[in-house]
């Protein structure tokens, strides 16, 4: 039986003491608090998106408190934040804007201005909880930054386990939370914590319900640091996919029951895990924040002012061995993407075979001659009329055996066919 050596859970250590369990984590917190308090002491806990906040809620209860304030009674109503968020999200399925917003343009500045009142007020322990609480008050004696790496925060969204932010659509398709996510509530969520590595006295671990772990912002920081001067890897999902193959399943010693696995993102740090070893113990974190923290070590300087603290180059697997053709799909070109969504660069990108099987190819390009309105017009039909779209009419099918490589500009129709194994190295703007 093959036995894969590949590594589904690399991980980088730091020294360091890691707090699990509610209980844990209160008496740590509270421990502090006596230590340090004064007349009153803040205790502000900020969330990024997709935290299952009725666990956090309970959990920050056990410390003894005063007046608990949670920011989600402090925003506009959800009229009012979907008349805002309306012109990033838009009515399209898919696409929308980078939105230009902040948290704070989230809250009810009269709300705001009456807790600060209250917090004056009061004598004791203050703990503000939710996302911007950090923004609530200036005075903030400590701060706790729970964080939620976003492919968990998909997985949520599919079991309709969380909202977006400031609006209650649990319910709503997971496609649609993803976008929302995606151009309106990650951007705010990022653009804020970006501002917090500093200022965080502890991170806090809830990837796993019921079983949370808490670290301090000195072991984060130390992490990132030690993660920064070395080889690494994210942490790699699979997920699988209408013409996923078998490939992976062997190789990468995947569960065998489930269908197909279609895709590996091995390394898109917007969307994948970074584990820290701390001491032994496992303390996950999304692995956008390497690059947030210290994207000119990462990237480059010359990377950098080009594309900001983004990672712009995507490694991911794509399985079509014994699956069917991947879907036909083409990228935006530059002008396109950043006068449709406000983005600065599209995806090239190009196709390795790992491995293939007799008879695969790649469908690379327009056919010279064809009918740009008669392609229109059969993509519109069969989509219309659940038919399959014939690919051989219109673009251009080359064999594909092991070793070769495929260069795809952006603007190019492609896709891969069946039987092939690939590595996909593209320059991309996330999902594009």
């Amino acid at each position: 039986m093959y036995k894969s050596n590949y590594d589904k859970y690399p991980s980088i250590p730091v020294n360091g003491t890691v707090w699990h369990g509610w209980n844990s984590i209160a008496q740590q917190l509270e421990k502090d608090i006596k230590e340090k308090a004064g007349s009153n002491y803040i205790l502000a806990v900020e969330c990024y998106h997709g935290v299952c906040h009725e666990e956090l809620l309970n959990g920050f209860k056990l410390i003894p408190y005063k007046l608990f304030i949670n920011t989600a009674d402090l925003f506009r109503s959800e009229k009012d934040i979907l008349e805002m968020t309306y012109p990033d999200v838009t009515d399209d399925e898919i696409f929308g804007n980078i939105t230009r917003l902040s948290l704070s343009d989230f809250f009810d500045k009269v709300k705001v201005s009456q807790t600060a009142d209250k917090i004056n007020k009061t004598n004791g322990v203050i703990i503000i909880y939710g996302y911007g609480a950090s923004l609530i008050s200036e005075k903030i004696d400590m701060l706790i930054y729970a964080d939620m790496p976003r492919w968990e925060i998909q997985l949520r969204q599919r079991r309709n386990e969380i909202s977006n932010i400031g609006i209650s659509n649990k319910d709503e398709s997971p496609a649609l939370q993803y976008k929302r996510g995606y151009f309106v509530d990650w951007r705010v969520c990022d653009k804020l914590k970006k501002s917090l590595f500093s200022k965080a006295s502890y991170w806090l671990d809830t990837v796993t319900k019921d079983f949370p772990k808490m670290i301090e912002g000195k072991t984060l920081l130390e992490g990132l640091e030690n993660t920064i001067k070395r080889p690494f890897r994210v942490v790699p999902f699979f997920d699988p996919g209408p013409w996923g193959g078998q490939w992976m399943k062997e190789v990468c010693g995947l569960d065998k029951q489930v269908e197909n696995y279609a895709w590996c993102f091995d390394c898109v740090p917007e969307e994948n895990s970074l584990l820290l070893n701390v001491s032994g113990i496992t303390f996950e974190i999304p692995s956008i924040n390497l690059v947030f923290y210290k994207a000119s070590e990462l990237l480059g300087e010359p990377v950098e002012s080009r594309f900001g603290q983004e990672f712009p180059i995507r490694f991911d697997f794509l399985d079509t061995i014994k699956g069917g053709n991947l879907s036909l799909q083409v990228h935006p070109t530059t002008q396109y993407i950043r006068e449709q969504f406000g983005m600065s660069y599209t995806q090239d990108e190009s196709y390795y075979i790992l491995d293939a099987e007799p008879g695969a190819e790649v469908y690379l390009g327009l056919k010279e001659g064809i009918s740009s309105n008669e392609m229109i017009d059969d993509l519109k039909y069969a989509q219309n009329n659940d038919t399959i779209f014939n690919t051989d009419i219109y673009v251009n099918k080359f064999s594909a055996k092991k070793h070769d490589h495929f260069l795809i500009p952006n603007g190019t129709i492609h896709c891969s066919g069946a039987n092939s194994m690939v590595l996909e190295i593209s320059a991309t703007p996330y999902i594009f």
